[in-house]
């Protein structure tokens, strides 16, 4: 069936109605000792004016083909330096879902206690030095000043493996993680930080773990909108689960290496390349690889069901940056495609809001947008 004929049949359809994952442990680069801290100005995390694509839909019309980028962790000067000039130089936002302990140093680290371990154990680093946790808090007020978005990665990254792992928690252990989250967040509020509480609307979980019917209710009560951890075959519109949008990672097949299926996140697609072994002198192979399937998967997307393309990405300089190098490119690329917008979760919840259920119903309707193989 052609494209074509597909989005036909979600237009008359809407006329009717009308009238898996592989379990790591990931941390992040943790920020980089410097001395200058970007000032900002107070800014919510949105434009000051809707974009003309913020509208509902005409009867028959296509959406925009959606590219989410987000970034776990999100505690790495140099990482955020590269991604902020980019980003504006192609009217893109993006999300940086924060481990909250990054906002603390290490000699504060005793101030974290995450469900069912010690004070002051983690996964990951804590912030380093007081200048490193200023220079985070410039990072982040530059970013959303910049319309960006900031969510949560919670703070420990306690993954299978690290038990209790965020796979085992019950509702008052995840409250307790996220009661902790904010905590650090009004901390850093209370240095200079500008990102506003109240806009922190969803994020990711550590290693996509986690007891889906458990978590997503916590976030429903806190007045959260979304979560982007569970996993999808192919690019899938998002589902409201629990009272909470649902922004499935997507497996996609890679064509650079026989077509295998991995779940289209950085970590994912080294395991996949070398089992995750650190080979700057790969860095080029692996950075084309990781882009050649970006591009497949947005064009499998745009020709097909146009459902959002989740871009889910650690700041990280694994082999040799390869990883970081291929996002770059591809956000320098598609971002600037027509028809095509690079938005925050949290700006495509607005949108979803605005459309009609029985249209996003078809949307749903239509075949997940997979890279297709070679017969």
């Amino acid at each position: 069936m052609t494209t074509r004929r597909r989005w036909e049949i979600v237009a008359v359809g809407v006329a009717l109605v009308l009238a898996f994952v592989i379990l790591v442990v990931v941390g992040t680069v943790r920020p980089q000792p410097q001395t200058r801290v970007l000032e900002a100005e107070p800014h919510p995390q949105a434009s000051a004016g809707p974009p003309k694509w913020m509208r509902k839909l005409n009867p028959g019309e296509k959406p925009p083909q959606f590219v989410l980028f987000s970034f776990d962790g999100a505690g790495s000067h140099e990482h955020w330096q590269k991604f902020l000039p980019l980003a504006r130089s192609v009217n893109a936002h993006f999300s940086g879902f924060l481990s909250g302990i990054y906002l603390l140093t290490d000699e504060q680290k005793a101030e974290y206690t995450g469900p069912g371990h010690k004070p002051g154990r983690a996964s990951i680093g804590f912030g380093g030095t007081q200048q490193d946790v200023q220079a985070l808090i410039g990072d982040l007020n530059a970013a959303v000043d910049q319309g960006n978005e900031v969510g949560t990665h919670y703070n420990g990254h306690f993954c299978q493996g690290a038990e209790p792992g965020v796979g085992r928690w019950d509702a008052a252990q995840w409250n307790s993680e996220l009661d902790q989250f904010f905590a650090f967040v009004d901390r850093g509020r209370a240095q200079g930080l500008k990102v506003d509480p109240k806009a922190i609307k969803g994020g990711r979980t550590p290693c996509l773990e986690g007891q889906f019917d458990v978590l997503l209710p916590v976030l429903a009560g806190r007045g959260m909108t979304y979560d982007t951890s569970q996993v999808s075959d192919g690019l899938a519109w998002p589902t409201t689960q629990h009272g909470v949008w649902e922004f499935a990672m997507p497996s996609v097949r890679v064509p650079g290496l026989k077509y295998k299926k991995t779940i289209m996140m950085d970590y994912n697609f080294w395991y996949l390349l070398n089992k995750a072994k650190d080979d700057p002198s790969r860095a080029p192979e692996f950075t084309a690889v990781v882009q050649e399937t970006y591009e497949r998967a947005y064009q499998a997307a745009f020709d097909g069901n146009r459902a959002p393309m989740v871009v889910g990405n650690h700041f990280n300089n694994w082999s040799g940056g390869a990883f970081t190098a291929a996002t770059e490119k591809f956000m320098g690329s598609v971002c600037a495609k027509p028809e095509t917008v690079c938005a925050t979760y949290s700006e495509v919840v607005e949108w979803l809001a605005l459309q009609d259920p029985a249209v996003l119903d078809a949307f749903r309707a239509m075949p997940n947008a997979q890279i297709a193989q070679p017969s």
